[in-house]
């Protein structure tokens, strides 16, 4: 009869540990204590524990993380590449022959969208970093030395119109997320600076040159800015 008061006691002080999670029951009712280490029901003494209990398992999520750094390494390097690449052709492209021909085309491989009939001139700079920004309409005429820039603290977009040219030596440039447009038929004079759009079948250009002082002392490698600056003489009149 005092059997049972005191299995009742130890049965719930049992209970309360593994609550706690102090000790677990197994299904063959045996007490296993957390410190305790799982034994397998059939073991075999050839294996190496290493083989019996992993360390971890990895997960496809795990597996998916470590492949993703290579991946973007990878993205990285062909975009290095092409943009490798992209210098090689705009480098042939503005000292190779053609006007009509290689070098429209050799844009088109960068990235240019070129209309028919376009004509590139010797040394043309199309933007080096955005080629893809920069349009070319049909009959476009780009001359000796131009340059277009589709960038300026972030990438805009140039057009040039059907039928506009761009004269020798003059710098067509837009900023970021704005489009310059050359209007249809427009024509930009020679060494102008071209910042906003210009309206179909406009000449634009700056003044010609003209004197501005009389040199009184060379611009010699001896002479300093300055020195130089203080000898122009007002030009007579």
């Amino acid at each position: 009869m005092q059997k049972e008061p005191i299995q009742s006691e130890a049965k719930r002080l049992l209970l309360e540990k593994c609550l706690r999670g102090e000790v677990a029951l197994d299904g063959a009712s045996h007490v296993q204590t957390g410190n305790e280490r799982p034994q397998p029901a059939f073991s075999d003494r050839s294996e190496p524990e290493s083989q019996q209990y992993p360390a971890s398992i990895p997960s496809s999520t795990d597996d998916r993380a470590k492949r993703q750094p290579a991946i973007q390494a990878r993205s990285n390097r062909r975009s290095l590449v092409r943009k490798a690449f992209n210098r090689f052709l705009h480098l042939l492209s503005r000292f190779g022959p053609g006007g009509e021909t290689l070098r429209p085309l050799l844009h088109r491989m960068r990235g240019v969208k070129i209309g028919k009939n376009v004509w590139i001139g010797d040394d043309v700079y199309l933007d080096n970093e955005f080629p893809e920004c920069i349009k070319l309409e049909d009959g476009a005429m780009i001359e000796l030395r131009a340059t277009i820039l589709a960038h300026t603290h972030g990438a805009g977009r140039v057009i040039i119109g059907k039928n506009a040219v761009v004269g020798a030596g003059a710098v067509v440039v837009t900023s970021g997320n704005r489009t310059l447009v050359i209007g249809e038929g427009s024509v930009i004079m020679a060494s102008s600076l071209v910042t906003g759009s210009i309206a179909p079948y406009t000449l634009y250009g700056s003044d010609a040159s003209k004197p501005l002082a009389r040199i009184t002392k060379p611009f010699t490698p001896d002479t300093t800015y300055e020195e130089f600056m203080t000898a122009l003489r007002p030009l007579s009149r």
